[in-house]
């Protein structure tokens, strides 16, 4: 019995091994005839730059109507790759063993890659994210996770923060930080700690503090300011009238005004940044006047960046604006009277050709006083 029963699996091995050798076969042969690959790509969508003319090709819907239930389809101009290399590597690994957050990854940013990985100049940026990932409050267009009470702040994060800096050998680094509503000061003391450590250890990285709107508490503000810091920071996110709808409730867009308005008066020398998001339903009326409040409380740089959607939990997009329309605002902000104006799809508020920029002058003024 047993004698026949290895024969029978004998027989059925053989017998598989047949079929599944002549199923390779004719695989390899239906291939062999079958379609290419260019015959699946059909009318491929042209990857755009932000400066090229050619995003009229584009024949995709850039707005959403009344009643439309489905997002938008993703221009191809905001369609990026994230390329990942050693410098890309090298800092994800020491922040996550410094316990270091950046906003490049809370926030999703579509420029991570080249930040991080050095882009065609290979020099790497980050934008630290401090106080923590936790956020007290829930604004609608941010994919930072939130809660009432977040874990208390790391007491070594500013020491860490500049150790990793210094290691990095940036000229110009970007500190930011959640919302910390559940604090005496909101977290004003903690970033100021960390600028002059970074100070300390290299007293010639430029520092630009990327904050919160403090409640309104300009007591805050001054601490900011006074620690020594070389670019202050507040983005107003969205035109007045959509600013309930958008950000937390509380914050407001004249509380944000009034907070940039009081770091240039207590500082006039400071240089000040804000940021706009377009693409959640702002006219041009709209955004032409948050263009002019800015201006008018002495916002020296102001970047404009397209809204992306960062889960379906979040605000949907209204509108994909177009690249002529960003160097539209462009040319209208430099026409106010702005230091600098960064304005483009995939520009966000940490920009590091804006930093750069600002990076020059100040390095010019210094050499000035000199």
């Amino acid at each position: 019995m047993i004698q026949n029963t290895k024969v029978l699996l004998k027989f059925i091995k053989k017998d598989l091994n047949v079929r599944h050798k002549s199923h390779l076969e004719n695989l390899k042969e239906r291939i062999a005839s079958g379609p290419s690959l260019q015959d699946f790509i059909k009318n491929p969508e042209p990857i755009l730059k932000d400066d090229s003319a050619n995003w009229k090709q584009y024949e995709g819907k850039l707005r959403q109507e009344k009643g439309d239930k489905e997002r938008l389809r993703l221009p191809p101009w905001l369609k990026r790759t994230i390329p990942i290399g050693k410098n890309f590597s090298k800092i994800k690994e020491q922040l996550r063993d410094l316990n270091l957050h950046t906003v490049c990854e809370e926030a999703r940013c579509p420029n991570i890659g080249e930040c991080w990985g050095g882009g065609e100049h290979g020099t790497a940026t980050a934008t630290i994210m401090l106080l923590g990932d936790t956020c007290t409050r829930g604004c609608r267009f941010c994919s930072v996770k939130t809660a009432r009470a977040p874990p208390p702040p790391d007491k070594n994060e500013p020491v860490n923060t500049a150790t990793a800096i210094a290691s990095w050998g940036l000229d110009y680094v970007v500190l930011t930080s959640v919302d910390r509503d559940d604090l005496p000061d909101g977290g004003s003391n903690h970033f100021a700690e960390t600028v002059r450590e970074i100070k300390k250890q290299n007293s010639s990285i430029l520092v630009e503090c990327l904050v919160p709107d403090f409640r309104g508490d300009l007591d805050q503000v001054k601490t900011i300011v006074d620690c020594g810091l070389d670019v202050y920071a507040h983005n107003i996110e969205t035109v007045e009238t959509l600013t309930p709808f958008v950000r937390d409730r509380r914050a407001r867009y004249r509380q944000s005004l009034s907070t940039l308005e009081a770091a240039k008066r207590f500082n006039p020398e400071l240089i000040t940044k804000s940021s706009i998001m377009l693409g959640l339903g702002e006219t041009d009326e709209e955004v032409e006047q948050t263009l002019k409040d800015l201006r008018e409380v002495g916002v020296d740089c102001v970047t404009l960046g397209q809204y992306m959607q960062p889960t379906k939990r979040h605000l949907k997009v209204i509108e994909y604006v177009t690249p002529e329309k960003f160097l539209h605002w462009e040319r209208v902000g430099t026409e106010m009277g702005f230091l600098y104006v960064a304005s483009g799809p995939l520009v966000r508020s940490s920009y590091k050709a804006g930093e750069f920029f600002i990076a020059s002058i100040l390095k010019n003024r210094r050499t000035s006083s000199a």
